[in-house]
């Protein structure tokens, strides 16, 4: 397929590289060039607007957030040129609220329009091996199957409504960001009683709480190993502030998101905003007077 990619941070530029790997033709464009231009070599095609991206058989996005997306897809009018795409693959995570307008000025548009966020980071992206969610109508999502094929293990439907996806990304963040502070709160308390953080999420993380994300973050936080970001956290604070928003819209209360929301506001006080979302335990330790 002649797929144009918009959006080349750690997530984009390695699903992009998927892309160019299973054979598909694919123009890249990036707010800084530079990003684009080094996947010259890796077969992939730089181009200077966003306009020439959003063209050919598809379009998607991996855009940092709400802001971004609006301005390249929305006030930029692509959606109103000649060359548009016959499908955009809308990848970044971003508000329910904005998944909603997208369809609506999709359908206005003439254009297919599927949600397709991802669970996964970088080095599950490099692997082509990201779980997608994807929702939007039938016949769009199934043109977009080997693009979301090679970009990941398994895609995971949710009807023709697209941002249904969103709000399922939005859900499993927010369970994610519960289960660091969990640790954090967890490592905290067991540390007061002389127990090492290595030793308690050893065990936990080996049993009841044997799954990747405890796994994963639980070692990050044992060796206090928070950089380089696999999830930044200021994009995790990002996200905790979409799910309050959409939450409030359809009258549900989340009480602790609203803790994750001020516990997160507090690392980013504290200038951990650039680290990974595992940092989070340091705002545990600090209130613990370990920190």
């Amino acid at each position: 397929m002649d797929v144009g990619f918009l959006g080349l941070g750690r997530m984009g530029r390695a699903m992009a590289l998927s892309l160019v790997r299973a054979g598909h033709r694919v123009r890249v464009w990036n707010r800084s060039p530079e990003a684009a231009e080094a996947l010259r070599g890796e077969g992939a095609e730089p181009v200077a607007d966003p306009a020439e991206a959003f063209a050919g058989d598809a379009a998607v996005t991996m855009l940092a957030d709400d802001a971004a997306l609006r301005a390249v897809v929305l006030d930029s009018g692509v959606l109103d040129r000649p060359t548009r795409p016959g499908l955009h693959l809308g990848m970044s995570t971003i508000s329910v609220a904005l998944a909603e307008e997208l369809a609506a000025r999709h359908a206005a548009a003439g254009i297919d329009y599927v949600s397709a966020p991802v669970f996964g980071r970088p080095d599950v992206a490099a692997k082509g091996a990201l779980n997608i969610v994807a929702a939007g109508p039938g016949a769009a999502v199934e043109r977009a199957g080997p693009l979301l094929d090679a970009m990941g293990a398994k895609t995971w439907p949710f009807g023709a409504e697209p941002a249904r996806a969103n709000a399922v990304k939005l859900a499993g963040n927010f369970m994610l960001v519960s289960a660091i502070e969990a640790m954090s709160e967890a490592v905290s308390f067991a540390g007061a009683h002389g127990v090492p953080a290595a030793d308690l999420l050893d065990m936990l993380t080996g049993t009841i709480f044997a799954s990747p994300i405890y796994r994963n973050y639980g070692g990050a936080i044992a060796a206090a190993r928070y950089e380089p970001p696999g999830f930044g956290l200021a994009l995790g604070a990002k996200d905790v502030r979409l799910v309050l928003e959409a939450a409030e819209a359809a009258r549900v209360p989340m009480p602790f998101a609203g803790v994750l929301r001020d516990n997160l506001l507090d690392a980013l006080a504290h200038g951990d905003g650039d680290k990974d979302l595992a940092a989070l335990a340091r705002v545990a330790a600090r209130r613990s007077g370990r920190g």
